[in-house]
């Protein structure tokens, strides 16, 4: 097989976007671990969690959602859990499901950190773009993440480690 390598103008736009979304993620972790004493992912599950029905989401749907390991995704929300932001329920139907759920001091915590990472988003990445550039960008990230969908649905879906899971939802 014969190796595609990249232009001079993709590698630019390679770099770019890697240097960028490491700059991008660092500034958001920091501001995070700064004003609410948590990093952006333990974030983006009590964001999930917030935005599921009753405040509660399968693990497995809940490791989809983020794009990370079932075992990645354990292992934080173990540690929401010892610090009262997350509880766990076992799944009726499927007893080696459970269920992560957001709960009051949870939503607490929520609110008071999502004005400071608002407005690290805000500044960090969308003051610096004018609106047709956030309709670029939108359009850009939507066709790849479609993309990687597409691909997850016709391989194994053990390729693809946040797509294992059970045919059986909780309730």
């Amino acid at each position: 097989m014969t190796t595609r390598w990249l232009t001079p103008e993709e590698q630019r736009a390679w770099r770019a976007y890697i240097a960028a979304t490491l700059l991008l993620e660092d500034a958001l972790d920091r501001q995070l671990q700064q004003e609410a004493g948590m990093p952006h992912m333990y974030y983006s599950i009590l964001a999930a969690l917030s935005e599921a029905p009753e405040r509660r989401l399968r693990m497995t749907d809940l490791a989809e959602r983020l794009k990370i390991t079932r075992s990645r995704l354990t292992y934080a929300v173990a540690r929401l859990e010892k610090d009262g932001l997350v509880g766990r329920e076992n799944c009726r139907w499927d007893k080696r499901g459970s269920l992560a759920v957001l709960t009051d001091e949870g939503v607490k915590v929520l609110e008071r950190a999502a004005p400071g990472h608002v407005e690290a988003v805000r500044t960090t990445l969308f003051d610096r773009l004018t609106p047709e550039q956030v309709g670029q960008l939108e359009e850009i990230f939507t066709g790849v993440a479609r993309g990687f969908q597409e691909e997850a649905t016709q391989t194994a879906s053990d390729a693809v480690p946040w797509l294992r899971r059970s045919s059986k939802p909780c309730q």
